[in-house]
């Protein structure tokens, strides 16, 4: 189900006219797919890790303000082999396995494989004169970019513009480079939270679960063909 906030501006049109994506989940299979492969190759243990994150990330410090360092690395505050080390030890220690700390973000995220069916939706929006944005949270990850200028008429970065879903400056952000007010755009992010603070603006979320499922709501919102016969499959690399 899509949802969105009431907006106290107007909008020029009934019909959204931005569709702004994530990255890894919406447009490359499922983060949990990828964590999965990950856990297999080097031994880790899936409580382990989920441990090893909490121990980075306590919710009620974070509502302090006290320093939070995946937050820090999402926007780019952090260095990445500094994340690296940190989360190495950790893991070692709930794990009970030696974790290499170098390159440990490109392992871990290495099995994404590019999902061409929800590229398509993309490449179809944007043929259709939709304009369309890219908005990704990153933990220093690798993107090949080869056919973005093709597909996003703009490219929203955490860690390359200082700021992360869900804080409402990177959607409002986005949505400034695009030219659109927030009721003229849709989001899609398979993680409900970031849905959440961007429906809080006025801008129209999906929650993406399934190709199915998204395509049908886009195509609702957009009233426009999102499918066809062949969707091509072009690559993507790099939350």
């Amino acid at each position: 189900m899509f949802e969105h906030a009431a907006w106290n501006g107007d909008a020029s049109e009934a019909r959204p006219k931005a569709l702004i994506v994530d990255w890894g989940g919406v447009l490359t299979s499922p983060l949990a797919a990828a964590l999965d492969g990950w856990y297999a190759a080097e031994g880790i243990d899936a409580a382990g890790y989920e441990l090893a994150i909490r121990d980075f990330h306590d919710a009620g410090l974070a509502a302090l303000s006290v320093f939070d360092p995946i937050a820090a690395l999402e926007r780019g505050e952090l260095r990445v082999e500094h994340f690296e080390q940190a989360l190495a030890e950790r893991l070692t220690r709930y794990c009970g396995v030696e974790v290499q700390a170098q390159g440990l973000i490109g392992r871990m995220f290495a099995g994404f494989a590019s999902a061409p069916a929800m590229i398509n939706v993309v490449r179809q929006a944007k043929t259709a004169g939709l304009h369309t944005a890219l908005l990704s949270n990153s933990w220093g990850n690798e993107y090949l970019r080869d056919d973005w200028d093709q597909l996003f008429d703009a490219v929203v970065i955490s860690g390359e513009v200082g700021m992360r879903k869900p804080e409402p400056e990177i959607y409002l952000h986005t949505l400034g480079l695009l030219g659109c007010a927030p009721p003229e755009a849709v989001f899609v992010d398979d993680l409900e939270r970031n849905v959440r603070a961007a429906a809080a603006l006025g801008i129209i979320g999906v929650h993406h679960r399934s190709y199915a499922e998204t395509i049908a709501e886009l195509e609702a919102l957009f009233e426009v063909d999102l499918r066809a016969e062949s969707p091509l499959d072009a690559p993507l690399g790099g939350d």
